[in-house]
Parts: structure tokens; C-alpha cells; sequence
């Protein structure tokens, strides 16, 4: 069973930063897209940073500038470092990895979601 474990939230004032981490630990072939989404509440998800496995990366347009989303892909890890911070930034934050497995000579791939970090944003 794979998963995905996060940390690195918390409490910052507006203008700081946070550096989130998430890390995929189980048994799979690889992971194509690492990807961080976040949601507010009353507020659908969104995508905030994405990276592929070859590196192109991919932001949300009110992060840009502001955050920068890399990846190990030697230890199956995505990280997510938040500048600039807003109360706009304020959300739970979620790591999703497009998880690819091998079934008999074939590979098939399904979406796994981490359980979610507060980030608040508040003087």
C-alpha cells in the first residue's frame, strides 16, 4: 500500500514562509505527476504547484512568482516552498501523486491523495 505522508505546515504571519514536504513510501513502479492542490474553506480545490517527473513544472496563477515547487525523485519526494505568504494563502493543503504499478508485464496508474496540512496565514 503506498502513501503519502506531509508535513511542514503551520502558523506564519503574512509575509513569511513555509517549506511543506511529502513523501511517498510503498510499493509502486513510479509516480509521473507530484503535484500540490489546496482548499479553503467554503472553496473548491485547487491546483497550487505541480512537477513532472522529467521536471516541467506547472503553478496556479496566484502562486506564481511566490512559490516554488521541486521534487527528489531519488526518494519520492515533492516539496513545496511558499514565499510571500498571504491570508489568501491560508488553506489545507493536500499532495497528490499520479501513482503507476506494474501488473503482470503491463502498468496501470491511480491518483492517491495525502491527508492534508493547515497553513494559516495570520498576524
Amino acid at each position: 500500500q503506498v502513501q503519502l505522508v506531509e508535513t511542514g505546515g503551520g502558523l506564519v504571519q503574512p509575509g513569511g514562509s513555509l517549506r511543506l514536504s511529502c513523501t511517498a513510501s510503498g510499493n509502486f513502479y513510479s509516480i509521473y505527476n507530484m503535484a500540490w492542490y489546496r482548499q479553503a474553506p467554503g472553496k473548491q480545490r485547487e491546483l497550487v504547484a505541480g512537477v513532472k517527473i522529467g521536471g516541467t513544472v506547472s503553478y496556479g496563477d496566484s502562486v506564481r512568482g511566490r512559490f516554488t515547487v521541486s521534487r527528489d525523485n531519488a526518494n519520492n519526494a515533492v516539496y513545496l516552498q511558499m514565499n510571500a505568504l498571504t491570508p489568501e494563502d491560508t488553506a489545507v493543503y493536500y499532495c497528490y501523486a499520479e501513482i503507476t504499478y506494474t501488473i503482470g508485464a503491463r502498468h496501470d496508474d491511480y491518483d492517491l491523495w495525502g491527508q492534508g496540512t493547515q497553513v494559516t496565514v495570520s498576524s
